[in-house]
């Protein structure tokens, strides 16, 4: 257990946290809606500081992000915990369980050990992902810290939720991102996640004016956000305030956590959300969770010639080089090494 940090006292010994955009406002003994952030006397304590709940090292691939060195490895853990209260969440038993009053999981281990177990299996980066790394903020950031003194890139998986002191702290020390736009629509973001839609919004502008590297994932569940305009507004909306250059991953759903009695997401309806994307003018439009299909692969966006192939998570063959095809110099985006 540590004192948190970003919290700011209030009266009667409540504490207000200022981590994420929830702001939560917590009265002594209480937790925030995170469920691993508790208010002791009038002081506020992260309980996940040197609690890691899952911890691999994964192809980059994974992350997703497809543009930021391909094929090398990234040493990845989390926490237990999250800010959201997604009803389709793929690691309900991690993010959800402090708030259900479970016990809270994970073996021992800090920012010092971490950096130098990625060291020794070769990662070129960490990832901090699984849950939400915001509410592992303390962590995260000394971990970052020292990871980028020693030469290693840091990548941050999120919902995007961040409050605007978290941002600022990270902004040095974060190279690149993938987080999660999950609809167009606030009822969305209120009806199943627990969250609003523009505070997302808000801070992917902020992080696209930090210069993190930032790629897009939407997982498009059916009856929920997969309807044709929406689809085009939320591309419209990523090629309009991000940049055309920025990937956008669209991801078939699986049943899940409160949504198993929803159907997987339709192949064709991946494919009309990477017909919009395409009409929104993004070049790098990806449709995951679905293995071999053609959009998987990365292609120049002035000729059209397969540039990065992949199997899986895996890269099979791969072209760029120096940032450019070598067939007819257009520049790819990304950070290629």
């Amino acid at each position: 257990m540590l004192e948190a940090r970003l919290w700011q006292p209030l009266n009667d010994d409540r504490v207000q946290c200022r981590l994420c955009r929830r702001m939560c406002v917590i009265a002594p003994g209480e937790r925030g809606y995170c469920g691993v952030r508790e208010n002791r006397d009038g002081i506020l304590y992260s309980l996940v500081y040197d609690r890691l709940a899952a911890l691999n090292l994964d192809p980059v691939e994974k992350k997703p992000l497809y543009h930021f060195l391909p094929g090398s490895q990234t040493f990845s853990f989390g926490t237990a915990g999250c800010n959201f209260s997604c009803a389709f969440c793929q690691n309900d038993s991690l993010s959800q369980l402090p708030r259900q009053g479970g016990t809270i999981p994970g073996r021992v281990a800090g920012p010092a050990e971490l950096v130098d177990a990625a060291l020794r299996n070769q990662a070129t980066s960490i990832a901090y992902t699984y849950s939400e790394p915001t509410i592992y903020f303390e962590l995260m950031r000394d971990t970052a810290t020292l990871a980028k003194e020693q030469g290693l890139r840091n990548i941050l998986v999120s919902n995007g939720y961040q409050g605007p002191e978290c941002l600022e702290k990270l902004g040095p020390l974060i190279h690149a991102a993938n987080i999660d736009l999950k609809a167009f629509t606030d009822t969305f973001y209120k009806d199943l996640c627990g969250a609003r839609l523009a505070p997302v919004l808000e801070n992917l502008r902020i992080m696209r004016e930090m210069g993190w590297w930032l790629e897009i994932t939407t997982l498009v569940i059916p009856g929920w956000n997969d309807e044709q305009a929406e689809l085009m507004s939320l591309a419209g909306c990523i090629a309009e305030t991000l940049g055309k250059d920025t990937p956008w991953h669209v991801s078939r759903f699986h049943p899940q956590f409160r949504l198993m009695d929803t159907q997987p997401t339709p192949l064709p309806t991946l494919e009309r959300a990477l017909r919009a994307g395409h009409e929104a003018g993004l070049r790098y439009v990806y449709i995951g969770n679905v293995p071999g299909h053609e959009a998987n692969h990365t292609f120049c966006p002035g000729c059209g010639e397969r540039l990065v192939e992949r199997l899986g998570f895996g890269v099979r063959d791969y072209r760029i080089g120096d940032g450019h095809c070598p067939d007819c110099g257009h520049p790819i985006a990304g950070v290629w090494n």
